[in-house]
């Protein structure tokens, strides 16, 4: 398989919450919550950068779709250390700024930013539906690979 991610989805439990999470208190670009006329259908994608989107798709649509059962009303306590996405920027500055504005749209601060083993500067939110986002500043992200 030759590595070309085009899409993440996150599955969410209020599609209009989290569009207003990821939309107004983000700031992330979106037509808005599509595919309504359809059972299943409803969705939101977001531009994040050249050739990546990020989807938000309710944890039932996605449970229907994939055919895996929708284990309890809140399956995001037992999935949060799943999966992280990385939000890296370019100064301590930036990540406390990114901070700011996480808490401001209503995200729950996990780790507040701080000094990284490696030399950095990040910390963790969590969006209204649990998916655990890392804000940092990496100075030696590009020779990582």
């Amino acid at each position: 398989m030759k590595p070309h991610i085009t899409v993440i989805t996150l599955g969410v439990d209020d599609l209009e919450r989290a569009v207003a999470f990821y939309r107004d208190g983000l700031g992330l670009s979106t037509k808005g919550i599509i595919g309504t006329e359809m059972e299943n259908g409803a969705v939101a994608f977001f531009n994040l950068q050249s050739g990546l989107k990020l989807a938000l798709w309710p944890r039932r649509s996605l449970a229907a779709d994939t055919g895996l059962p929708l284990l309890s009303a809140t399956p995001q306590a037992s999935s949060a250390l799943e999966l992280s996405i990385g939000h890296n920027v370019d100064s301590r500055d930036a990540v406390d700024a990114v901070m700011r504005q996480a808490t401001e749209a209503g995200a729950r601060i996990v780790k507040p930013a701080q000094e990284t083993f490696y030399g950095g500067y990040a910390g963790y939110f969590q969006d209204p539906d649990g998916h655990v986002w890392e804000a940092a500043f990496n100075p030696g992200l590009d020779d990582l690979g």
